[in-house]
């Protein structure tokens, strides 16, 4: 049996969360933390957001630091997906400094 056949395997044995966990690792592994994230100008203030929505990657990361797990933020934005998160904390690891000063704003705002 080949790698992606075992793969699939235990992708239907383990959690949510755990599925999550793995998207982390292969985005980390691509290199592409900036994947699934894009910034434009005049929407959500040019921060860095997920595609096809309004919703800024500080905002999740806010909400993670406020102890939320990855599932309860799926609940609370049904239009993400976990491939969404998996973006969004591999986007916060790569751009601390931003994600850091975003979350200031806002709070101070």
């Amino acid at each position: 049996m080949g790698a992606l056949p075992k793969i699939r395997e235990l992708l239907g044995s383990i959690s949510r969360s755990e599925k999550l966990q793995v998207l982390r690792w292969v985005m980390s592994d691509l290199g592409e933390p900036d994947h699934g994230i894009e910034k434009t100008p005049g929407v959500c203030g040019g921060d860095a957001r997920i595609v096809r929505t309004r919703i800024a990657v500080w905002t999740l990361e806010q909400a993670r630091r406020a102890g939320l797990s990855d599932e309860q933020i799926l609940r609370a934005y049904p239009t993400l997906r976990a491939g969404d998160l998996a973006a969004a904390w591999a986007y916060a690891a790569a751009h601390a400094d931003e994600i850091e000063r975003q979350i200031i704003e806002n709070e101070a705002a």
